[in-house]
C-alpha cells in the first residue's frame, strides 16, 4: 500500500469519532505501530485536526471532508463574494478563514482559462454592523457547544435588559448582524441584534434540544407569522 493510500485510510478509520489505538491501526492495515506513529505526525503537521499521543490514542475532533467537485466561472465568483463579505463583516477568526479557504481554492482549482486576479467585488460594510464582533467568537462558540449565555442587551427604546438565552443561529442582514435564540425571560424566541449587546458571558450552563425551542421551531413560528 502507498503511503498516500494509507494515510487516506489512517483518516476514514478514525473519522467516526472514536479514539483508537495506534496498535489497532496497525494491525488493520498491515504495518507497524511506529509506522503509524510517523503516519500520525505527518496527518497532523498537514492541518488535519487529530487529538491525541502515542500510547493513548488517537480521535479526529470537528472533521469537515468534502468531496471532489466541479465549479462553474459563476460559482467561483459567488463564492469569492461570499468570502469577500466575512472578510470585512465578521470577527477576526472568521476573516482569517475566509482568507485561507480563498487560498486553498486558488491553489486548488485547475481550469483551462486563468481566473482573474480581481474578481470585481468591492465591500464596505457600515460601522454598525462592525460594533458586536468582540462577542461573535463567544456566540459562535455558544451555538456550537449548546451552551446558555447571559448577555446585557440595551433595545432601540433605551432600556436595557439581562437575559439569559440559549443561541441558535447568527444571521447577517446587509447592515446588522441578529443573534436568533430561545429567551428564558420571556419564554419564546427573540432575536438579538448583536451591536446593542453590551455584554456575553457563557454561563457553563449546556441546553439540549427541547420541542418547541428549537431552530427549526423558530423557522416554523416566523413562518407561521408570515403568512398572516
Amino acid at each position: 500500500m502507498r503511503r498516500s493510500d494509507r494515510l487516506s485510510e489512517i483518516i476514514e478509520i478514525v473519522r467516526d469519532g472514536r479514539l483508537h489505538l495506534a496498535r489497532d491501526i496497525a494491525r488493520a492495515l498491515g504495518v507497524s505501530v511506529r509506522t503509524i506513529y510517523r503516519d500520525m505526525d505527518t496527518l497532523v503537521a498537514s492541518g488535519i485536526p487529530l487529538d491525541g499521543e502515542r500510547g493513548v490514542g488517537y480521535l479526529l475532533r470537528e472533521p469537515v471532508f468534502l468531496p471532489p467537485m466541479t465549479l462553474s466561472m459563476a460559482e467561483l465568483e459567488a463564492l469569492h463574494l461570499g468570502m469577500a463579505i466575512i472578510a470585512s463583516a465578521a470577527d477576526p477568526e472568521l476573516q482569517t478563514a475566509s482568507r485561507t479557504l480563498l487560498a486553498k481554492v486558488a491553489e486548488t482549482a485547475t481550469n483551462r482559462r486563468k481566473a482573474p486576479d480581481n474578481w470585481g467585488f468591492g465591500v464596505y460594510p457600515q460601522m454598525q454592523a462592525q460594533l458586536g464582533f468582540k462577542h461573535m467568537p463567544t456566540i459562535r462558540a455558544a451555538i456550537r457547544t449548546g451552551q446558555q449565555l447571559c448577555i446585557t442587551y440595551h433595545a432601540l427604546d433605551d432600556s436595557t435588559s439581562t437575559r439569559m438565552v440559549r443561541p441558535l443561529q447568527i444571521e447577517y442582514w446587509g447592515q446588522v448582524w441578529t443573534l436568533s435564540s430561545w429567551c428564558e425571560l420571556r419564554d419564546s424566541f427573540r432575536a438579538f441584534r448583536v451591536d446593542r449587546i453590551k455584554t456575553c458571558v457563557p454561563t457553563g450552563r449546556k441546553f439540549t434540544p427541547e420541542p418547541g425551542k428549537t431552530m427549526q421551531d423558530y423557522l416554523r413560528t416566523m413562518g407561521a407569522e408570515q403568512s398572516h
